[in-house]
């Protein structure tokens, strides 16, 4: 399995997050309301201004709105000012095999990452044309045996799509259809830390048997917690740490932009 870092065991590790980038084609297009791009390359600028030093930078889904490959060439561009390896996730909104021609000659879709005393794991839940997500056995495979064949490292495991209900009654029907094959696959292995997931453009951080479940702010528009229906507040953009320490232990926030000033346009590019 692929190692990115040369950090030895005992040594912590970062991680950054930048999840539902939305990126189109044109730079300078908006989603209702947002220019996305713009949006995107100041949460860059905010994680390169706090992480000193990032050891992997994880993408975690809706990298593009339009699945334009020059969305995700830009993507791959913008995000090169973060001087530290990368993988990405597919979600609803991506094109999968848009987004492998963009990552060409890289490791960006290597699903799995060993990095100090922790292995990452990272599935791809989307499903062609379709909004809510599923893992495909081969997925399941993929984790359990990234799993089995790694008993002493401590586990991190993303995708795409929420597992578990978040209190928005309208995002109940697009999460993960499978959660219950998932967490079969899980519960096997005491060695599982936590899972993180985008997707609902919010920070969540709950618990389920002694595993953290995290998801975060989206790069461009925020939804509404606990809102009824589709709704998106004015929260600025932000993006997720996670420091992964030797011992197992999880250390996490949520940074978000300062003097960001927006206002939904529900009449434009809708989401």
């Amino acid at each position: 399995m692929p190692s990115v870092s040369t950090l030895t065991p005992d040594a912590p590790a970062l991680l950054v997050q930048l999840s539902d980038s939305h990126l189109f084609g044109e730079a300078d297009t908006a989603l209702l309301g947002m220019n996305t791009c713009d949006s995107l390359r100041r949460v860059i600028e905010l994680v390169c201004a706090q992480q000193p030093r990032i050891d992997l930078v994880l993408a975690t889904g809706d990298l593009s709105q339009d699945g334009t490959l020059a969305s995700y060439q830009r993507f791959r561009d913008m995000t090169t000012a973060i001087a530290a390896p990368a993988r990405w996730i597919p979600g609803n909104h991506d094109e999968p095999q848009v987004m492998a021609h963009a990552a060409m000659h890289s490791d960006l879709l290597e699903p799995v990452v060993d990095i100090g005393n922790w292995r990452v794991t990272l599935l791809d839940s989307a499903v062609p044309g379709s909004v809510p997500g599923y893992l495909q056995d081969s997925q399941l495979q993929l984790l359990a045996q990234a799993l089995s064949e790694a008993p002493n490292r401590h586990h991190l495991v993303c995708f795409h799509h929420h597992p578990v209900s978040i209190g928005c009654a309208w995002m109940e029907p697009i999460g993960l259809r499978n959660p219950d094959a998932l967490f079969a696959v899980l519960d096997r292995f005491p060695q599982v830390k936590a899972l993180l997931w985008g997707h609902v453009h919010q920070e969540i951080d709950l618990e389920r048997n002694g595993v953290r479940l995290l998801a975060s702010p989206s790069t461009c528009i925020q939804f509404t917690p606990g809102s009824e229906d589709f709704s998106v507040n004015e929260q600025a953009p932000g993006y997720r740490w996670l420091r992964l320490h030797a011992d197992g232990r999880l250390e996490t926030g949520v940074e978000r932009l300062a003097g960001f000033a927006f206002t939904v346009d529900y009449g434009s590019n809708g989401y």
